[in-house]
C-alpha cells in the first residue's frame, strides 16, 4: 500500500444527513430482533445495504456517529443497517454467547432447534432485500471482534444477497486462541470480566474491580473463588468454563473455521499485530477459507494495531510510533474499496490477498498469500544454556546444559505493570497497549528466563508464523510455557522513550497438560524432559541493525491466565489453595533436547 498525495489543500470530511428509521425484524422462530437503519437523504438512487450485528447496542447510531465511526465508507454511499443480536438490548429471545453454529445440513441436527447467527443473518437480510427501499440487492456484512464473529457466521450459508463481507478481529475459536483460551490457559482476568460485562444485563454492564486486579484474582484463587467474591453467582458462560475445561464438544461447536470449507462471498480479513483480545481468529480464518479460494476472493490486512484500531486516525501504539496514520491507509485504499468494488462495481479495489505492515521498517508490504513461501526461508534460533541465542545448533549432551528457574504460583509474574486495573476499566486502563509495554518492567525477577543475542550487524526480517520448540522439564505434574519473542532496542537518546526497549514482537502460552491432546490433559512425568512445540503466530517484522533479539520463558502471566497449579488436577478452574506447589523448572539447550524459536527469515530487499 503507498499513500499517494492527493492536493495541496486538507479535504473536508463530506457530512451526510441520514434518515434514521427502526425495526423489528422477524426470525423464521418468531423472535423479532431490533435494527435501526440509516439511508443518506442526499439521494434517491438504489444503494447497497452494509449490515453490522452487534452484542453491544444500536441505539447510539445517527447521522453524526455514522459519519464519524464510518466515514470513507459514508462518503462512499450506503444504506447503514445496525442490529442487535438476540437477547441483547433491544431484541427479543434469548442471548447465548458465540452460539454455535448449527450444521443445517445434518437431518438429525437438532442444535438449539436449527437456529443460529448464520439463520438470524440470513433472514435479517431476506427482510431487508424486502422492506427496505431503493436498495440495490448487494448487502456487505461487517464487524469487529463479537461482531467480527458474526460477520464471518453471515458467510456461511450465506443469503444470495450478501455480496461481501469484512470479519475484523473475529472470534473465532474461544479454546485454541480467541478470547477465553489459548491452547488450553483460561484468561481469567478477561474471561471473569466479560461474562459479567454480556450476562449481567441485556446491556453492557463490565466490572469494577476496586484496587489491583493482580491482588483480587490472587485473593480469589481460581474460578471458583473469582464466582464466590462476584457476588453474580455463576453465569452461563462461567458455568461453561467450569464443566468444560478441555477442548470438548462445547467448545468445538462453537469455533468457526471447521465450516469454511468453502468461499461462498468474498471476504476482507483484518486483524493486528498487537491485538489483546483477537490476534489468531482473522489469521486462522484465512488459512481455513485460502485453500478454497479458486477465484481470488479471500483477502487479508494485518497490521500495526490493538484491537480494532484500525477504525481510528493514529500513528502509534503507546510508545511505538509507526510514521503514518496506518487505520486511515487501510480504510480509504483497501476498506472502503473493497465494499465499492464488490457491492457497486467500481473500480480501485487492486488488493491480490496480503496487505501486510511490516514492522521495524514501517512500510506495507503486498504477498500473493499469507504466509508467504517465496524468499522465505526458516531457520532454528537455539536457546543455548549460557543465555545466548544463536543459529548453530548446540554440540554435545551435557546433562547440565539447561536453564533453571523456580515458578511459585504465589508469586506469579504479572503481565503488565501494576496496578492492574479491570480490564474495561472506564479511564487509564492499560488492557489496550500491554503487548507493547517495555518488557523492562519485570525488572530482576528470577522467575523469568532470558536469552539475548549479539548485537545485529544486518537487520533480520521475520515474515510468516513463527514457532516456539521447547524441551524442558518441571519437578511438578503439570506447567505452563510462556515463550515471548522480543526486539531490544539500542541505547538511544535519539530514539527517544524507545532507547533500550524491549518491543514484544510474538508471544503465546501453552499448558503442559495438552501437549498430546487437547481434549484429554494427561500429567507431565516430574523432572523429565518432554517437548513443547506450539505456534507463536504471525509477525512481519525487522529486527534492525544495532538491535539484538531476545527470548523470554516463564511459567506464570497473571491475572491474564490463570495460575496453574503445577501440580495436575482434574479441573484448574476449581482447584484448591492447598494445589499450588512451587516447581523447578528447566530449559534444555543440548544437541538431545535443543530447544529452539522456528523463524520465517526473509530475504532481504
Amino acid at each position: 500500500m503507498k499513500a499517494t498525495r492527493v492536493g495541496d489543500q486538507p479535504q473536508h470530511n463530506h457530512f451526510r444527513s441520514y434518515d434514521r428509521h427502526e425495526a423489528m425484524i422477524p426470525m423464521r422462530d418468531g423472535v423479532r430482533l431490533h435494527a435501526v437503519m440509516l439511508r443518506p437523504t442526499d439521494t434517491n438512487q438504489p444503494l447497497p445495504i452494509l449490515m453490522q450485528r452487534t452484542p453491544y447496542g444500536v441505539d447510539e447510531f445517527n447521522s453524526n456517529s455514522i459519519n464519524a465511526r464510518y466515514t470513507e465508507l459514508a462518503q462512499g454511499g450506503y444504506i447503514f443497517v445496525m442490529e442487535d443480536i438476540r437477547g441483547r438490548y433491544g431484541s427479543e429471545g434469548k442471548f447465548v454467547m458465540n452460539r454455535p453454529v448449527v450444521d443445517h445440513h445434518d437431518p438429525n441436527s437438532s442444535d438449539l432447534n436449527g437456529i443460529d447467527e448464520t439463520t438470524d443473518a440470513y433472514d435479517t437480510v431476506a427482510w431487508l432485500m424486502k422492506n427496505v427501499a431503493n436498495n440495490n440487492g448487494r448487502v456487505g456484512v461487517m464487524g469487529i471482534s463479537y461482531p467480527g464473529f458474526l460477520a464471518i457466521e453471515s458467510g456461511i450459508d450465506a443469503n444470495p444477497a450478501v455480496k461481501a463481507i469484512s470479519p475484523q478481529a473475529p472470534m473465532t475459536d474461544l479454546w485454541i486462541g480467541d478470547d477465553f483460551f489459548h491452547n488450553g490457559a483460561w484468561r481469567q482476568s478477561y474471561g471473569y470480566d466479560y461474562a459479567i460485562g454480556l450476562e449481567t444485563s441485556k446491556e453492557n454492564a463490565f466490572s469494577k474491580i476496586n484496587g489491583d486486579a493482580y491482588d483480587f484474582f490472587l485473593d480469589a484463587g481460581s474460578l471458583s473463588g473469582d464466582i464466590k467474591k462476584s457476588g453474580f453467582g455463576v453465569l452461563p458462560t462461567w458455568q461453561g468454563f467450569i464443566d468444560h475445561p478441555g477442548y470438548d464438544h462445547y467448545w468445538q461447536i462453537r469455533a468457526v473455521e471447521s465450516h469454511l470449507t468453502k468461499v461462498t462471498v468474498p471476504t476482507l480479513e483484518v486483524g493486528g499485530w498487537w491485538d489483546q483480545e483477537d490476534m489468531w481468529g482473522p489469521q486462522a480464518e484465512y488459512a481455513a477459507l485460502e485453500p478454497h479460494d479458486k477465484n481470488g476472493e479471500v483477502f487479508i490486512v494485518l497490521g500495526p494495531w490493538n484491537h480494532g484500531q484500525w477504525a481510528r486516525t493514529t500513528r502509534s501504539l503507546g510508545e511505538v510510533n509507526f510514521g503514518a496514520s496506518t487505520g486511515d491507509q487501510f480504510r480509504a485504499q483497501i476498506e472502503a474499496p473493497f465494499f465499492a468494488h464488490y457491492l457497486k462495481d467500481e473500480g480501485g479495489f487492486d488488493l491480490k490477498d496480503t496487505a501486510s505492515f511490516q514492522t521495524g521498517t514501517n512500510r506495507w508490504m503486498h504477498y500473493n498469500q499469507w504466509p508467504p513461501k517465496e524468499g522465505v526461508t526458516t531457520r532454528d534460533l537455539y536457546l543455548d544454556a549460557d543465555g545466548s541465542l544463536s543459529f548453530t545448533k548446540p554440540a554435545g549432551n551435557d546433562a547440565t546444559a539447561f536453564t533453571t528457574y523456580t515458578s511459585d504460583p504465589a508469586n506469579p509474574v504479572p503481565y503488565r505493570k501494576r496496578p492492574i486495573e479491570a480490564t474495561y476499566a472506564p479511564t487509564g486502563s492499560g488492557w489496550y497497549t500491554w503487548l507493547v509495554q517495555d518488557q523492562k518492567f519485570l525488572g530482576k525477577r528470577n522467575d523469568v528466563a532470558i536469552w539475548t543475542s549479539s548485537v545485529l550487524d544486518q537487520p533480520v526480517t521475520i515474515t510468516g508464523d513463527i514457532v516456539a520448540d521447547l524441551f524442558a522439564s518441571t519437578s511438578g505434574t503439570d506447567s505452563d510455557w510462556i515463550v515471548k519473542v522480543i526486539d531490544v532496542y539500542p541505547d538511544d537518546p535519539s530514539l527517544g522513550k524507545m532507547s533500550g526497549a524491549q518491543l514484544m514482537i510474538v508471544d503465546e502460552i501453552f499448558r503442559g497438560r495438552y501437549r498430546k491432546s487437547y481434549e484429554r490433559p494427561e500429567p507431565i512425568p516430574a523432572n523429565h524432559p518432554e517437548e513443547f512445540k506450539f505456534s507463536l503466530h504471525g509477525a512481519d517484522h525487522a529486527f534492525l541493525k544495532d538491535h539484538r533479539i531476545m527470548v523470554q520463558v516463564q511459567s506464570t502471566w497473571f491475572p491474564l491466565y490463570d495460575r496453574n497449579p503445577q501440580t495436575f488436577v482434574p479441573n484448574i478452574m476449581t482447584a484448591a489453595p492447598s494445589d499450588y506447589k512451587s516447581a523447578t523448572q528447566h530449559i534444555y539447550g543440548s544437541a538431545e533436547h535443543p530447544s529452539h524459536i522456528i523463524l520465517p527469515v526473509a530475504a532481504e530487499n
